[in-house]
């Protein structure tokens, strides 16, 4: 029993040291990823704790276990209207992307370390795929809002491009160990086992979960631990019949999340805690294996290979992949710079471990110390790269926090939170003043939080900087409230800056709009409105909030679209003004 509970005291001392820890990277602007590895690091056989462990077998099993659970809750969390934006893009990146990523960086790898073609390729194969855990991690918590194109482009990518990673690398291994029994046809059927598997019971699996989750009636708590658990059937069962339980399961939590029920908010937050759980548990024991004199030995190796990986191999595979889907330049230099690498590809390194490839180590060192150069320079690079190449959006003014009270399997009450900025319009107005020409009947304030405690509400009462206001608010009036809460003198000046002082209809004639201005635009386009002349200048592609066009030196900017994806309102931003 003391051997169990050392193990339980080490185990927890590990986790508690990570999450406090986590306090020092949002003050460093470093990832909580690479804080989570340097704890495991730290305690390991040659940091502070001493702690000897080189069971790659158990990492592993970890590692993939932590990573279903990471996906399923990416998945629980991806709008199917992110599909209708990217995902032809995506998949095209997670697929092809995958391959060309691997085969120039498989080239350079064994041209540059002189090793042969087959353990080069395997190299590259490792580290070629974007890691779904860090990306959906990274962007998140990443303190800006991206241009939905691209952050739906790249959480797709991340989410669905492990099958050809895993693929590739199992391929390579075979094809190192016993290349007179490896084949092209055998590989071939194994890529189809792995797709098609993948989405096949992925999709049944998440329909029969979806529908369970709508009709049972079950403690609040255990909602989340039937979908866990379910979602982790999908990805062993899928895994025992040669497919892809990473895909599986991401494509279970998908189907899952949005399939909008009584349940639904109690399982995200619990997934939320789960998902931090499985991520600090992941990155602390495979910090646990690594040894850092032998990461430095092989330090300056991983460093080039890195840099050809982040300059070249992935811009390079991004411009090929996505080309003719009219990405403008500063997406496609963000997409690629956004390539980050986390647990999968140490993952994938130690299964030639396991598998016995001979010099191995060699593989599991040098991926993991691109993986920590990837989080160190792209990972805290996010925001920074955003503003720059200016694929960042203005934040949106949302809820503080949101409730929902269920009267029925298919009824909800939603109950929304907005926190009083300085400045802003509902600041010295009474709560109810602020609705008064919304529906009185379906939007109204019930509570006032004031101090941390409840203020009673009166005629007298009016709205302070800092209150909290809970507010009975149906859908199509949740950002109006929103805005009347958090817009500021300088948020307004930041949204006119973007979008330009003037707001147009979409659905106004692109010729009214050249009268008035004195535009110059062609026979053609002056027929069109402005949402088919953005649709025709963005040749077929969705325009996002953020997407612009020029007509002459004036801007037109969506400003808004509305939950099918339309556009609902475009900013004008005539010459001189700042940018």
């Amino acid at each position: 029993m003391d051997g169990i509970n050392s193990l339980f005291l080490l185990g927890g001392l590990l986790l508690f040291l990570s999450v406090i820890s986590t306090t020092l990277s949002a003050r460093l602007g470093l990832p909580l990823l690479l804080m989570f590895l340097g704890v495991g690091m730290l305690a390991g056989e040659e940091g502070i704790g001493g702690i000897a462990f080189d069971n790659f077998f158990t990492a592993t099993l970890i590692g993939q276990l932590a990573l279903a659970v990471i996906l399923l809750d990416g998945g629980l969390r991806t709008k199917l209207d992110s599909f209708r934006i990217a995902l032809k893009p995506a998949s095209v990146l997670a697929s092809w992307g995958v391959v060309a990523t691997v085969a120039l960086l498989g080239v350079f790898a064994t041209l540059y370390m002189g090793l042969d073609w087959r353990f080069g390729i395997l190299m590259a194969a490792i580290v070629g795929s974007t890691d779904a855990g860090a990306v959906f991690s990274l962007l998140r918590h990443s303190g800006v809002r991206l241009n939905e194109r691209v952050q739906a482009t790249l959480e797709i990518e991340s989410g669905a491009n492990d099958p050809m990673a895993i693929f590739l690398v199992t391929a390579l291994i075979a094809l190192t160990i016993n290349p007179e029994d490896a084949g092209i046809f055998s590989f071939l059927w194994m890529l189809v086992q792995q797709l098609g598997f993948g989405l096949g019971i992925g999709f049944i699996g998440g329909k029969i979960l979806a529908r369970m989750v709508c009709r049972l009636n079950l403690a609040e708590g255990l909602y989340a631990l039937m979908i866990v658990s379910g979602g982790l059937l999908v990805f062993a069962f899928t895994n025992l019949i040669g497919g892809s339980g990473f895909l599986a399961v991401y494509l279970t939590g998908i189907l899952i999340g949005n399939q909008h029920s009584h349940a639904t908010e109690h399982v995200l937050r619990v997934m939320d805690g789960l998902a931090w759980l499985a991520q600090a548990s992941m990155f602390v024991v495979l910090g646990l294996l690594v040894t850092p004199t032998q990461l430095l030995e092989h330090g300056i190796d991983a460093l080039v290979i890195a840099a050809f990986l982040m300059l070249v191999a992935r811009p390079l595979a991004v411009l090929s992949s996505v080309w003719k889907f009219h990405y403008n330049k500063r997406e496609l230099a963000y997409i690629s710079w956004v390539g980050l690498r986390g647990a999968v590809p140490i993952t994938l390194a130690m299964m030639p471990l396991v598998m016995g490839v001979p010099n191995a180590r060699l593989l599991f060192d040098v991926a993991f110390a691109v993986v920590i150069l990837s989080l160190l320079i792209q990972g805290t690079t996010i925001p920074v790269a955003a503003r720059l190449l200016k694929v960042a959006v203005p934040p949106k003014p949302e809820p503080k926090d949101s409730r929902e009270i269920w009267l029925s399997e298919n009824e909800s009450v939603p109950l929304l939170a907005y926190e009083v900025m300085a400045e802003s319009d509902a600041e010295g107005m009474h709560p109810d003043e602020v609705t008064q020409d919304l529906s009185l009947l379906s939007t109204r304030c019930f509570a006032l939080i004031r101090n941390h405690k409840r203020e009673e509400l009166s005629l007298d009462t009016r709205l302070q900087a800092g209150d909290t206001a809970w507010y009975i608010v149906p859908p199509e009036q949740v950002d109006t409230l929103a805005k009347r809460f958090a817009e500021t003198g300088n948020t307004v000046r930041v949204s006119h800056n973007f979008f330009g002082e003037f707001v147009v209809n979409p659905s106004s004639t692109a010729g009214d709009l050249a009268d008035a201005y004195g535009l110059q635009l062609s026979e053609e386009e002056r027929k069109l409105t402005l949402h088919g002349l953005f649709k025709a200048r963005f040749m077929g592609n969705v325009p996002v909030e953020g997407d612009r066009i020029h007509i002459g030196d004036f801007v037109l900017t969506v400003k808004e679209t509305d939950k099918d994806g339309s556009m609902k309102w475009l900013g004008l931003k005539c010459p001189g003004q700042s940018v």
